[in-house]
């Protein structure tokens, strides 16, 4: 593995967020929702995609707070343009667990 410094990691914006909204996406090839996540007053409402489908119901979804990506470009998946990656690791069937905090934060908080 080839080591970054850390001027490199700082590079990344890493925010929490809560997921307000989730769609299921019908069309996706792979079970998929469409998630709304409320990254505070910086941000706002951003949407992205996700395959989550095997560990979490849209009910489960709803007001939980996930750690996100926000500096990559935004990507055009199907009809959904995602703008901000939700991050995760996948389990040991590859079905992604989403990473989330263990207490509230404030919308849009960042690591730096």
């Amino acid at each position: 593995m080839d080591a970054i410094t850390w001027q490199d990691f700082k590079k990344v914006s890493l925010k929490v967020g809560t997921i307000i909204k989730v769609e299921e996406y019908l069309e996706a090839k792979r079970p998929t929702y469409i998630l709304y996540v409320n990254l505070g007053e910086e941000l706002g409402i951003k949407k992205s995609s996700a395959q989550v489908t095997e560990h979490y119901k849209i009910g489960d979804l709803i007001g939980k707070q996930v750690v996100c990506v926000t500096n990559f470009p935004s990507k055009q998946i199907g009809r959904v343009m995602s703008e901000v990656l939700i991050t995760g690791f996948p389990d040991d069937n590859g079905d992604v667990v989403l990473c989330t905090v263990d207490a509230p934060v404030a919308n849009g908080v960042s690591l730096f």
